[in-house]
């Protein structure tokens, strides 16, 4: 086991004036569970390939505990990598795809024997050591994915998607497992998804992406609970956090006929004649003077409702998401009145986005 180090890696791919990655600096704590996460194009895998080797480090170095791997092959970093696609080996045994690299490494059959067999006992693969691929479902390929991981035996391991080649459900339970075996070896673990709300359910800390620039690095309910800026208020959480530009007034901002009380060092802050709020769902509640919101959509769970609607403020339409009861949820076509619970809201400039209120 090890830390990582991103000491300002960066990847310029060629023909592009825009890194792919930009200056990124992180560390993962030896035996940490830390995600990359981040919509498409953002840098996440990118990051995990030149961890890998798998991509040049054109700026910064990278750090594998003490050892400068920057420019070490893929194979002198002693890390595993487990693949969006399994990648196993159709012809052979499942026996045979764990052990394999360890045959290529030179290890004696019985030491093989051994560590396959130990890492089956632990991911329930023992009834399928004699099987090929083509006999197993597509969670317990990947858990043969993983376990081809677990017998090097590696100080990192890497993880590009795992779980997006299966269903929902698979996934709930897949990610799960993922979790508690990470915990139960306790090596550090290095996992890219897109998926946010698998980030949050999996990482220890979690790593917001944004155009190859880190946004933010922290543990799930921090990055909920205190987004660094608008671009993490509204990708972490799901259903979104609603974000609206709302006039400064004396004493705080307009929320409807409804003034909603801000610290005035907090609005010295934005030096501007507007901020952006930002609500969660669950967070706003009736209020007759509260934003009028015109319901479109109800998503009905059972317990909880979701309305989906749209207000319109300054002359601009906004879509808002609010829960609701689920027994007694709006009607689509009907109007209600919102506003956010005291100490609930966030505030963020609307010049650079960063965030406001403490």
């Amino acid at each position: 086991m090890a830390t990582v180090t991103f000491e300002k890696a960066t990847r310029v791919y060629a023909g592009s004036d825009v890194p792919a990655v930009d200056s990124l600096g992180l560390e993962v704590a030896d035996g940490e569970f830390l995600v990359l996460v981040g919509p498409s194009g953002c840098g996440k895998s990118t990051s995990l390939r030149m961890l890998a080797g798998l991509e040049e480090v054109d700026g910064g170095r990278i750090l594998i505990g003490d050892r400068d791997v920057t420019n070490l092959a893929p194979k002198d970093r002693d890390i595993a990598m487990v693949f969006q696609n399994y990648a196993l080996y159709p012809h052979m045994t499942v026996a045979e795809n764990m052990g394999f690299a360890l045959k290529i490494a030179g290890q004696k059959k019985d030491e093989i024997r051994r560590r396959v067999v130990e890492a089956a006992k632990v991911l329930d693969l023992e009834p399928y050591l004699d099987r090929k691929p083509k006999a197993l479902s597509g969670g317990q390929r990947q858990r043969v994915a993983m376990g081809r991981a677990i017998v090097r035996q590696p100080q990192v391991f890497l993880m590009d998607e795992p779980l997006s080649n299966l269903d929902a459900k698979l996934r709930v339970q897949t990610r799960t497992e993922i979790a508690r075996l990470q915990r139960r070896l306790g090596v550090t673990t290095v996992y890219v998804t897109h998926d946010q709300v698998e980030a949050m359910t999996m990482g220890d800390r979690v790593a917001v992406l944004k155009d190859g620039v880190l946004q933010q690095v922290a543990p799930p309910r921090e990055l909920y609970d205190r987004p660094a800026n608008v671009f993490v208020a509204g990708f972490i959480g799901s259903p979104a956090m609603n974000l609206i530009e709302l006039p400064v007034v004396d004493g705080g901002v307009r929320f409807g006929d409804v003034t909603y009380p801000v610290a005035r060092e907090v609005l010295d802050r934005s030096a501007a004649s507007t901020v952006t709020v930002g609500v969660r769902p669950e967070d706003l509640e009736p209020n007759p003077d509260g934003l009028p919101v015109e319901v479109d959509v109800v998503e009905e769970l059972g317990a909880d409702a979701y309305v989906y609607g749209r207000t319109t403020v300054g002359g601009e339409e906004h879509p808002i998401i609010a829960r609701a009861d689920g027994r007694t949820p709006p009607s689509k076509g009907s109007v209600v009145h919102l506003q956010p619970k005291r100490g609930h809201v966030h505030l963020f400039s609307t010049q650079d986005g960063r965030r406001l209120s403490d």
